[in-house]
């Protein structure tokens, strides 16, 4: 007997025209989602990204909880040390953290998210441990969800602005039908001062405007029109750009900086640049940047101590100079962005048409916000050539892993004297190096700038040396 009432309510309850309710689709869909449980969790760590990366901001992420991704596929962007990329997937499965959000600063070594993967997919794998177990899901009930009862608001209403008081006085207050009669001599004050009458609150009798009255609106007027329009301050987050800068140039200040300047004539340089225009129908654009880059990548050959690095991480506590033996020459890049710092790698092997087409490459994807980790990793040495914006000295400041910078200031025309004694037109630029001080002498320092000088100003001495 109890079968067939069971049997009976099973059919009606099938055959009923009604849809579910609101929570018992909820149900179902959980007990669904339960269903497809993949296995174990596997937290992917966020890795070292770079030399001397300790930590990388978040600046969006692809995916959300609960969705599905495939391996290899991005998880997120991140910037880091001024370079922006992605971060993708190890694991094929479903996204169940996001340990961190957007704007976010992660440290190497910590975990960026959780995914539900197969176990037997990822068998070697270490597994996190399991999430507790979701409760064993109820059979479905005909349950209709009580609509809420509106709870009685609690806030007062807004007060109106200050400036609006004289407008709010006017518009609210009821006015008696004899608000608009007024002697002659208040009518006469109304019109010498340019007062409607119906703006005024009259405290006459029946709500007739006195005197007093329009002096009153007048005033508030007045003090209203006087007073100065104050703007907030807002706070504003840091782009990841400026959020790097702030981290690298608070190590770099904590180097002791030696400063030396010198005024270098490049007119030998730019005879040889038109003629090499005139004479070659190659695109490539070859500017003085790519002359001096080379210039300081031959000079470094006599000076490699500019080339080092300084590390002061070993376990004796006693520093030690890296030697390195590739010119990796950075170049300060403006970004829309702002400024980042791409390098050339190994400009020693290169001609100075190759410095200039790398030139080209890396300017073009800073502009597009396209540099990769790789085109900004492992520099030696930079150069700044700020002149290209203004400015004719600059006190240009030591990226950290390196030594030395080079700042250069605005190319300007000058009446020199010539070898002859006679006064010629010149093309003087200002060069500003800062070296490390702590190992960075000042005698070394001046050698190598002098080196570099030389070669601007008497470009044909370097054939001697190119490889």
């Amino acid at each position: 007997m109890n079968v067939l009432r069971w049997s009976r309510g099973f059919s009606r309850a099938c055959m009923s025209p009604r849809p579910l309710s609101i929570a018992v689709r909820v149900r179902q869909r959980r007990s669904f989602h339960a269903a497809l449980s993949l296995g174990g969790i596997r937290s992917q760590v966020l890795k070292d990204v770079g030399e001397g990366i300790t930590e990388v901001q978040i600046i969006q992420w692809y995916v959300e909880e609960g969705a599905r991704i495939e391996e290899w596929k991005p998880l997120c962007q991140y910037q880091s040390d001024k370079a922006v990329d992605d971060i993708t997937s190890r694991y094929d499965g479903v996204v169940k953290r996001l340990h961190f959000q957007a704007d976010d600063t992660v440290p190497t070594g910590k975990a960026l998210v959780d995914i539900e993967v197969d176990d037997a997919k990822y068998p070697e794998d270490h597994a996190s441990p399991s999430p507790a177990p979701e409760p064993t899901p109820q059979q479905p009930q005909t349950i209709v969800d009580a609509p809420a009862k509106p709870q009685p608001a609690t806030t007062s209403p807004p007060q109106p602005p200050p400036t609006a008081l004289v407008n709010e006085t006017s518009v609210n207050t009821p006015k008696s039908k004899y608000a608009t009669l007024a002697t002659p001599a208040v009518r006469g004050l109304l019109k010498t001062l340019s007062v409607n009458i119906e703006d005024v609150q009259g405290t006459g009798k029946d709500g007739r405007v006195l005197k007093e009255d329009v002096h009153r609106f007048v005033a508030m007027r007045e003090s209203q029109v006087a007073a100065p329009v104050q703007q907030e301050e807002t706070a504003v987050n840091l782009t990841p750009i400026q959020s790097q800068m702030f981290k690298t140039m608070t190590r770099s200040l904590s180097i002791p900086h030696f400063l030396y300047a010198d005024e270098l004539n490049i007119n030998n340089v730019s005879a040889l640049r038109a003629k090499i225009a005139n004479g070659t129908k190659d695109p490539r654009k070859i500017t003085f940047l790519s002359f001096v880059i080379k210039a300081v990548s031959l000079a470094l050959h006599e000076y490699p101590l500019l080339n080092a690095k300084l590390d002061t991480t070993n376990p004796d506590n006693k520093p030690h100079l890296i030697m390195r033996p590739r010119h990796n020459i950075g170049v300060a890049v403006d970004t829309p962005q702002g400024l980042v710092v791409p390098n050339i790698k190994d400009v020693g092997s290169r001609s100075i048409l190759e410095v200039a087409a790398e030139l080209s490459r890396l300017g073009a994807l800073g502009k597009e916000g396209k540099l990769t980790p790789a085109d900004l990793r492992g520099g030696t040495i930079t150069v700044s050539n700020i002149g290209n914006i203004g400015g004719t000295y600059v006190g240009p400041v030591i990226i950290p892993n390196e030594l030395a910078i080079l700042g250069i200031g605005r190319v300007k025309t000058t009446p020199v004297f010539d070898a002859a004694g006679h006064v010629t037109k010149g093309e003087l630029v200002n060069f500003s190096w800062s070296a490390d001080h702590r190992v960075v002498d000042g005698a070394t320092m001046a050698r190598m700038a002098s080196r570099v000088k030389e070669f601007i100003e008497s470009p044909d001495l370097m054939l001697l040396h190119l490889r």
